[in-house]
């Protein structure tokens, strides 16, 4: 098995999030300036000759749109610290540098959206007035114009405005149930539906307006377990279900991951094409007939998954990238008038396919019988009982995909199987399933990870003596969990950003987000003003019984990080320390929840990889 160095799998992509401008002539993508992500344009045709649109040295920039195909905007935050900006660039003068849409100091931008029916105006949801209060406001791109559409006023769950200038407000009533109110251009107002709470832990999603404004998809649950896609009749709150898969449930990674792309496949109109469904692979259900036929031949261009998708007004040019366990980050054009495809390139060519392990979809019975989708990651070569590094993921409320992922890659590479649990309370597998995770923290959540584990065992794929976990955000709390209540099952453990105390990580978060925590922390885990519920967050918390760790455990955090502060990781090493117990503490200064420099990730893996080598083998 060859080694790659940790570089290799850290380091930026040499090309990547490509889309299409709308006359199908230029390509704009992400690709390193001064060691950092930026922005670049080329002509369709002459991709090597692309050139940098934006200056940022020292943070990667994560996305960018074409607003028309003079103008791209793109976020940024500083150090991590998610307080996001939107920024405009101005290709017809190469010179100019790019423009603070959005230049409030401390402001955040929650949402940004390039209504196709609106063109030359983002809409933003912004606490540029309050920071507990959030505006939503329409951006002239060309001059930088802030218009205030609607004044903060507990719409939480995202707002939309149609072509006449209405206002479709997702909020939730005084029960925690999620509201559709639409404002007319008038300001008149009303309540077009009402959703259960317990549907939708993260808000309605998706949400898309249709192209005349008069009606909205939405992701429903409703009568059925799955997660279907409806058009819901602004006019007459009527429903109805868009033709979907029968068995999976509509796709929602989106929500928690935004460079990830819509479940919405639509074109430069906002007409719906087609919708993204999961399990353990994609699929892709076509609602227009002329996209179906596109669709089959985009597929037959790889044996990965449809990523990113844009194509020109005219759907004559199609570029499509590829999401693969192994071959990274194929990008494609199809000319549906000539049916002819090119290779344009690969996010990671210094990676070959036949040095990656294969990720395999598993499925793992519980205790209690539930079944949990999982993904199986083996070394290449590799055979009978060795290394296993668990891999619980983030959230809870997204799940783990077939796909490319450098963490497990990195650690199959070293000799280690990797696993990957998609335990309840994971989205994308019915409502029954994320529901099963409520009061359920530190109990069946954490059982079913101990479980994987005696599965993995059971099937020869693992030494019970030579098990890991390794988390990030939820996965560190249920890293830290693991080692609390289990800890002869790990002999190492790694926490990336995780929750020690339940309690005082839901008080410490910034005030715009708490109106959105009814649905998900405090319906799962409970409210921490409550006595009674604090008391039981304090025994679902690992800093409770910190004592009883006397696992290896390794801490990573970003100073800058508004989800889980330092101070979650600070209580716990501070108590580790003071006992004596093996503990190995990295802060890095400018990083928040989410790592991107690239310097501290490869510092991250390469202390991982030593850490996982002393006590794995």
């Amino acid at each position: 098995m060859t080694s790659i160095p940790v570089e290799d799998f850290v380091r930026p992509p040499e090309r990547a999030h490509p889309t299409l401008s709308p006359d199908g002539a230029r390509i704009a993508f992400l690709a390193p300036w001064k060691e950092r992500l930026n922005v670049w344009v080329a002509d369709l045709d002459a991709v090597e000759d692309a050139r940098c649109v934006t200056a940022d040295e020292t943070r990667n920039i994560i996305d960018h749109r074409w607003a028309d195909d003079r103008y791209l905007i793109y976020t940024q935050d500083d150090g991590g610290d998610e307080h996001f900006h939107v920024h405009r660039v101005d290709l017809a003068d190469p010179d100019a540098p790019a423009v603070d849409l959005t230049p409030f100091p401390g402001a955040r931008v929650f949402t940004h959206d390039l209504p196709v029916t609106r063109p030359g105006k983002v809409v933003v949801a912004i606490n540029h007035r309050r920071p507990g209060e959030i505006d939503l406001c329409e951006i002239d791109i060309a001059s930088g114009e802030l218009t205030e559409l609607m004044r903060g006023d507990g719409v939480v769950g995202g707002t939309l405005v149609g072509p006449d200038g209405s206002v479709v407000g997702i909020g939730q009533d005084d029960d925690g149930n999620w509201t559709i109110d639409r404002r007319g251009p008038d300001g008149a107002a009303r309540t077009v539906a009402v959703l259960d709470a317990a549907d939708h832990p993260m808000g309605p999603f998706p949400t898309r307006l249709t192209p005349d404004g008069s009606a909205l998809w939405i992701g429903r649950h409703g009568h059925t377990d799955r997660l279907r896609l409806v058009r819901l009749d602004l006019d007459t709150g009527v429903e109805t279900e868009v033709p979907g898969h029968p068995e999976l449930d509509v796709d929602t990674r989106a929500q928690v991951f935004p460079t990830m792309p819509s479940p919405l496949i639509c074109d430069r109109a906002g007409e719906l094409l087609g919708v993204r469904h999961s399990r353990e692979r994609q699929v892709i259900v076509p609602v227009d007939a002329d996209f179906a036929e596109v669709l089959t031949r985009l597929e037959a261009l790889s044996d990965g998954d449809l990523g990113a998708i844009s194509t020109d007004v005219g759907r004559r040019r199609w570029l499509v990238s590829f999401v693969h366990d192994r071959d990274w980050g194929a990008t494609w054009l199809y000319d549906h008038l000539t049916g002819q495809a090119r290779l344009l390139f690969r996010s990671h060519p210094h990676l070959d396919p036949d040095d990656l392990a294969p990720t395999t979809p598993v499925t793992i019975r519980a205790r209690d019988g539930r079944d949990l989708p999982s993904y199986l990651t083996l070394p290449r070569g590799g055979a009978g009982r060795g290394s296993l590094v668990l891999v619980p993921h983030g959230g809870p409320w997204t799940r783990d995909s077939w796909g490319h992922d450098p963490i497990a890659q990195l650690f199959a590479n070293r000799g280690h199987a990797v696993l990957q649990v998609n335990f309840r309370g994971s989205t994308g597998f019915g409502r029954d399933h994320m529901q099963a995770a409520i009061g359920e923290f530190a109990g069946a959540m954490q059982d079913d990870l101990v479980d994987a584990v005696e599965w993995a065992v059971a099937q020869g794929y693992a030494d019970p003596a030579r098990v890991a976990i390794f988390g990030g955000s939820y996965g560190g709390y249920a890293t830290l969990v693991g080692v609390t209540r289990t800890p002869h099952l790990f002999a190492a453990a790694v926490d990336y950003v995780g929750i020690s105390d339940l309690a005082t990580f839901m008080l410490a978060l910034p005030e715009a987000l708490r109106p959105g925590l009814g649905d998900n922390w405090y319906a799962y885990v409970g409210d921490p003003e409550d006595p009674q519920d604090r008391a039981d967050m304090r025994e679902r918390s690992p800093i409770t019984h910190v004592d009883r760790i006397v696992t290896p455990l390794l801490v990573f955090q970003g100073a800058n990080d508004v989800r889980v502060p330092q101070s979650q990781s600070d209580t716990i090493v501070e108590s580790l320390r003071g006992r004596g117990v093996e503990v190995g503490y990295r802060v890095y200064a400018d990083e928040g929840h989410l790592f991107s420099q690239p310097e501290n990730l490869v510092d991250m893996f390469r202390t991982t990889e030593r850490f996982l080598a002393d006590h794995l083998g």
